[in-house]
C-alpha cells in the first residue's frame, strides 16, 4: 500500500509515533522513508480548497460524478467519485427487498447511480477501498486476557447472554468488525473522526452481509460499503445513501461504550477482541489523541451549531419526526433522566464513566418515573428496585424487563451535520 495515503493531517492530529513505525504498521512493511513524516493517520488532511465546506473546517475539492474512482483515490487529498465504478452502476436487481426503507430523503438518480446525498459532497479520506481493513475473522480471548487495561475504552455488546468487548484501541485501526453474537450477525463500527460508535445487524433482506471501509467520507463520517451490492452506507446512521440500496436503513443493536474494567464487572464471562487480527498495527497507540483535544474539524461538514463545543460527546435519538441530543456528561451527572421522545416515555441512566443506557420506561402496563435512592434505581410509582440492565430486581414489578433502546453516541458536530434541526435536551 502506498504510504502517501497516510499523509499528515496539518497540525491537528499529532504524531504519537514516528513515521517509520506508522508506515510499517499501515502498509505492512513499505519503505518508511517514503512517508511524509510523523503524524500520519489512516485519513489524509484535505489539501486543496473547493466546495462549500463549513467555516473553520479544512476544505477538500469535491468529487465529480464520472471521474476515475479508485485509481484517483491514490492522489493525496483529492476527492473523487465514479459513476462507472460506483455502487449501484450496472442495473442489477435489488437483492435486498427486505431492507428497511428510510423515510427520507428521496432517492435521486444521476448517471444511473441511485443516491440520497449530493455526490459532489463525497470526499476521499485518502486510503482506497479496504485500505483500512475490516476485521472479518475476529479472534477473542477470555476476560482474564492481559492484553487490555481496566481503563481502556471498549464497545460492549451482549445478546442473548453472550457478551463481547471490542477495544477502541483496535477498532481505531480497522473501524469495522464483522461478527456474530448470540446468533445475531452484527457489524461493530467506529469512526474516530466523529467518535461515532455504532452496532448494526448486518442482514440485508434475509442474507448476511459483510461491511468494509470504502475510503470515502460524507460529513467527515465513514462511508461503509456492503460486499453484496457495493452500496455506500453512512456509519453514523446506518442509512444506505449511494447504490442499489439507497434509501434502506440497517437496524441498530444496543451496545455500551464503557471502560474494560466496568464492562468486565457487568459481564464476567465476556470475551474480548484481541490484537490477533492478521495485520501489524501499533495497537494501544491512539493517533487521534490530539485531534480529540481540539475543536477543529478536518473534513467538510454541511452544518455547524454553536450550542455545544464541536466535539462534545452526545447521545443522539432520532425518528422520522424528531431528533434530539443529550449531552453524555449531563446524563452522568444526573444519574437518571426521564423524558418523552416522539411520544415514547424514555429513561436514560448512567452508573459508569463514559457510559449511558436508554430504555422505554413502561412496565406492567404503566409509565414509570425513575430516580436513584441510596445508590439504587427505583421507580416512584411502585418502589420497585431496578438493575442496570433494565430488569426489576425486587418490589411489585420484580421480574419485569424494560425495553432497551438504541441510540447514536458521537461528537456534536457530526450529529448536527446530519440533523441540523435537532433539539438539545435542556436547551431553553
Amino acid at each position: 500500500m502506498n504510504p502517501r495515503h497516510y499523509a499528515i493531517i496539518g497540525g491537528v492530529v499529532a504524531a504519537i509515533i514516528g513515521a517509520a513505525s506508522v508506515a510499517a504498521a499501515m502498509d505492512g512493511g513499505s519503505d518508511p522513508s517514503a512517508t511524509d513524516g510523523p503524524g500520519e493517520l489512516p485519513y489524509n488532511a484535505p489539501e486543496s480548497a473547493g466546495g462549500t465546506a463549513s467555516e473553520g473546517a479544512e476544505e477538500l475539492e469535491p468529487a465529480t460524478a464520472g471521474a476515475a474512482a479508485d485509481s484517483a483515490a491514490a492522489s493525496r487529498g483529492a476527492a473523487e467519485y465514479s459513476s462507472a465504478d460506483s455502487p449501484g452502476a450496472g442495473g442489477r436487481e435489488n437483492p435486498a427487498s427486505g431492507a428497511t426503507p428510510a423515510p427520507s430523503p428521496a432517492v435521486m438518480v444521476t448517471d444511473g447511480v441511485r443516491h440520497t446525498i449530493p455526490l459532489d459532497r463525497i470526499f476521499s479520506g485518502g486510503p482506497p477501498r479496504d485500505g483500512i481493513p475490516s476485521i472479518d475473522d475476529p479472534v477473542f480471548a477470555a476476560a482474564d486476557h492481559d492484553g487490555i487495561s481496566d481503563g481502556d475504552v471498549v464497545l460492549g455488546v451482549e445478546i442473548d447472554g453472550e457478551a463481547r468487548a471490542y477495544p477502541l484501541s483496535i477498532l481505531v485501526w480497522h473501524e469495522i468488525v464483522n461478527d456474530a453474537v448470540g446468533g445475531t450477525m452484527i457489524s461493530v463500527t467506529y469512526c474516530p473522526l466523529c467518535y461515532t460508535n455504532q452496532v448494526f445487524e448486518r442482514v440485508i433482506g434475509d442474507q448476511p452481509v459483510e461491511f468494509g471501509v470504502s475510503g470515502k467520507l460524507y460529513n467527515s463520517n465513514l462511508l461503509m460499503y456492503d460486499r453484496l451490492t457495493d452500496s455506500y452506507w453512512i456509519q453514523a446512521t446506518g442509512e444506505a445513501v449511494v447504490g442499489e440500496l439507497a434509501g434502506a436503513k440497517l437496524d441498530i443493536v444496543p451496545f455500551d461504550v464503557i471502560t474494560w474494567g466496568d464492562w468486565r464487572d457487568l459481564n464476567p464471562d465476556t470475551l474480548v477482541l484481541t490484537a490477533d487480527t492478521g495485520y501489524e498495527r501499533p495497537y494501544g497507540v491512539d493517533p487521534y489523541e490530539r485531534y480529540f483535544a481540539t475543536d477543529r474539524i478536518v473534513f467538510p461538514v454541511s452544518n455547524r451549531d454553536d450550542r455545544l463545543g464541536e466535539k462534545t460527546v452526545i447521545l443522539g435519538f432520532g425518528s422520522q419526526n424528531l431528533h434530539r441530543a443529550y449531552v453524555q456528561s449531563d446524563v452522568e451527572d444526573a444519574g437518571a433522566i426521564n423524558d418523552v421522545f416522539d411520544g415514547v416515555p424514555i429513561l436514560l441512566i448512567s452508573e459508569y464513566e463514559q457510559n449511558a443506557r436508554a430504555f422505554e420506561r413502561t412496565a406492567g402496563g404503566q409509565e414509570l418515573t425513575f430516580g436513584y435512592e441510596d445508590g439504587s434505581l427505583v421507580d416512584a410509582e411502585t418502589g420497585s428496585v431496578w438493575g442496570y440492565g433494565g430488569a426489576a430486581l425486587s418490589g411489585p414489578l420484580e421480574g419485569q424487563q424494560l425495553k432497551r433502546l438504541g441510540f447514536s453516541p458521537g461528537f456534536w458536530f457530526e450529529w448536527v451535520a446530519f440533523h441540523p434541526e435537532t433539539e438539545l435536551y435542556g436547551d431553553s
